[in-house]
């Protein structure tokens, strides 16, 4: 009796042995739940103490929130397009809108924080090109579904700093071949992507097809954001390509 006892002891503990990684086994990479992220990455303004040294159809952003109403449209768009609880992650060049603020005056970063939180976004400041990139990177793998850039550019950089250090120069960017470091995986399968700055089209989109393995939709010529300021999305003077 007692050998049955203990017979019976030993195949109860083995069978809870044999239980207990199945009930604790992750689920296929398949069935895992993948959150959908939305990122705009957004440069900064010139400064009016160089920008006013320029004739007048050669200046830049007369209005300091040229690119961040841009941001604020699009995130509006997003959320019609793929409901009201998308999340948006908004990747800003911070020390551009310190530096106008201290020019004109006002709590450009402050105000920036407030719509951030008006409309319930990741607000995530950065401050140079290589912040750009690892702040990209730290999305989860094939969450990414949008990519939108709002800055000036040129066809080889997106510029997060333009005439703000050095007249007519850049001082902070992400240049075509640093495209390489950002991680494809983070973005979903069709993922769209859209640059709406100046000449892009031209090269970099090449690029980041390369890198990213995604398409982006860029200029071939120049942008204009005076739309913006009637609540539409930039337009181009020549057209808009991959």
């Amino acid at each position: 009796m007692r050998g049955l006892w203990f017979s019976l002891l030993f195949l109860v503990c083995s069978g809870a042995f044999e239980l207990a990684p199945q009930a604790s086994a992750a689920l296929p990479a398949s069935q895992v739940q993948v959150s959908q992220r939305h990122v705009i990455l957004c440069g900064g303004p010139a400064l009016r103490k160089w920008e006013d040294l320029r004739v007048e159809r050669d200046q830049h952003d007369r209005w300091w929130a040229n690119f961040i109403r841009a941001s604020t449209i699009r995130i509006d768009e997003i959320r019609r397009a793929y409901g009201e609880n998308a999340k948006v992650s908004w990747i800003v060049y911070r020390p551009g809108y310190a530096a106008r603020g201290r020019e004109d005056g006002k709590p450009y970063t402050k105000w920036i924080t407030q719509q951030a939180a008006k409309r319930g976004v990741k607000l995530v400041w950065i401050s140079s090109g290589n912040g750009a990139i690892s702040a990209i990177n730290k999305h989860q793998s094939g969450s990414v579904v949008t990519f939108d850039f709002f800055g000036h550019s040129n066809k080889h950089c997106f510029l997060l700093d333009y005439s703000a250090i050095i007249m007519a120069a850049s001082k902070a960017w992400v240049h075509e071949k640093d495209l390489g470091r950002i991680s494809r995986r983070i973005f979903a399968s069709n993922a769209q992507c859209q640059s709406w700055g100046c000449h892009t089209g031209e090269s970099m989109s090449a690029y980041w097809r390369q890198a990213t393995g995604q398409p982006m939709l860029g200029a071939r010529g120049k942008t204009d954001y005076e739309p913006v300021g009637l609540g539409e999305m930039p337009s181009v003077s020549g057209k808009w390509v991959r």
